[in-house]
């Protein structure tokens, strides 16, 4: 099973809009994740532990970025955006590979923009 935790060991169950980018080689990317009203700030899950970043976790293991920023509106925290840089690669298939497993658990599609 494919989850994304920002607390080890707590699943976001708020599905984020992702929005891939690739080189023109295909060698390197960024993945952007936008997480609008997250568990983790609904629920005030903050007492369970600062967020120390994005875990993608699945059956091979565990992808982290600690490129996580809070969305601010009015003062109050409505959402979270969140980079993961791929840096080459078997990094990019590691992380298609997550993100197939991610979309079958979570009835998700991909569209080309």
């Amino acid at each position: 099973m494919a989850v994304i935790q920002f607390i080890d060991g707590i699943n976001e169950t708020v599905i984020p809009t992702i929005k891939l980018t690739r080189s023109r080689d295909g060698s390197t990317g960024t993945a952007t994740f936008r997480f609008h009203n997250p568990d983790i700030i609904q629920l005030g899950m903050q007492e369970k532990g600062d967020i120390q970043g994005m875990y993608l976790k699945d059956e091979e293991g565990t992808i982290i970025t600690t490129d996580v920023n809070a969305k601010f509106v009015n003062g109050k925290p409505q959402g979270i955006e969140s980079i993961y840089i791929i840096k080459n690669p078997s990094e990019w298939d590691r992380f298609m590979r997550f993100m197939e497993r991610y979309a079958n658990n979570n009835n998700l599609s991909f569209t080309k923009a």
